[in-house]
């Protein structure tokens, strides 16, 4: 094999959920150089999240990993009262998938992240979208529409990758099976910086594991009060 075959890096937008943290084992495993990117927005759950980042990042530590860009995107001028704010009324595990829905989200991180790359002179972001997604800011129409609208802005050649497009949850769950998804981060409303267990992306989260026949490894806070009580 070339050994100059992945050694420009390829950035991730990496969430410190099951799906991106899966891809950046993915890639790694591939022997890309990985860059990975965290996008803050001030939302009621991103210091349990972010823990949890730099948890992973550091149980995968190898030459190809470098290190972490973190980049600020406040939200709340934006959403308000909004529950991704307020912590208010945050969509149970009964909710439909919808009820988790942040307006223009992806497409507010995800241009953050390509104006880092490109000015950075990173030629490929790598997005963690599944087949599943059933939300329009992640339909192939609206990538490949906004890579161009983009790179028309700015004068580049970036390219925008989601190499989980095809795959469903279960695919990319067995992807990921030997990775330490005990330290990933899945949950809209954490209780001490732990998953809380009862809400929409806990449910989704369990869902996953079980998908796999397995249980999800990682703490929960509602299985701490239990075992108290």
């Amino acid at each position: 094999m070339n050994p100059d075959l992945h050694a420009a890096p390829i950035g991730l937008l990496l969430s410190g959920g099951l799906d991106s943290c899966i891809l950046l084992g993915h890639l790694l495993k591939n022997e890309h150089t990985v860059r990975p990117l965290y996008i803050r927005s001030d939302l009621v759950w991103q210091p349990a999240e972010f823990s949890a980042v730099e948890r992973f990042i550091a149980a995968m530590a190898t030459a190809k990993l470098q290190q972490l860009v973190v980049l600020d995107l406040p939200l709340r001028d934006l959403y308000g009262d909004h529950w991704s704010v307020t912590g208010s009324a945050t969509p149970d595990a009964s909710t439909p998938d919808d009820a988790v829905y942040l307006p223009g989200r992806n497409a507010l991180l995800t241009v953050k992240a390509a104006l880092w790359c490109h000015l950075n002179s990173v030629e490929k972001l790598a997005l963690a979208v599944l087949r599943s997604n059933p939300f329009s800011d992640a339909s192939d129409g609206f990538f490949d529409q906004f890579e161009a609208a983009l790179n028309c802005a700015t004068g580049g050649s970036l390219r925008i990758v989601r190499p989980f497009q095809r795959l469903a949850k279960r695919e990319v769950m067995k992807l990921g099976r030997r990775l330490p998804l005990e330290l990933t981060f899945s949950c809209i409303a954490p209780v001490e910086g732990l998953h809380c267990g009862g809400c929409n992306k806990c449910a989704e989260r369990k869902d996953a594991f079980r998908m796999i026949g397995a249980e999800d490894p990682a703490p929960y806070a509602n299985n701490r009060i239990g075992a108290i009580r």
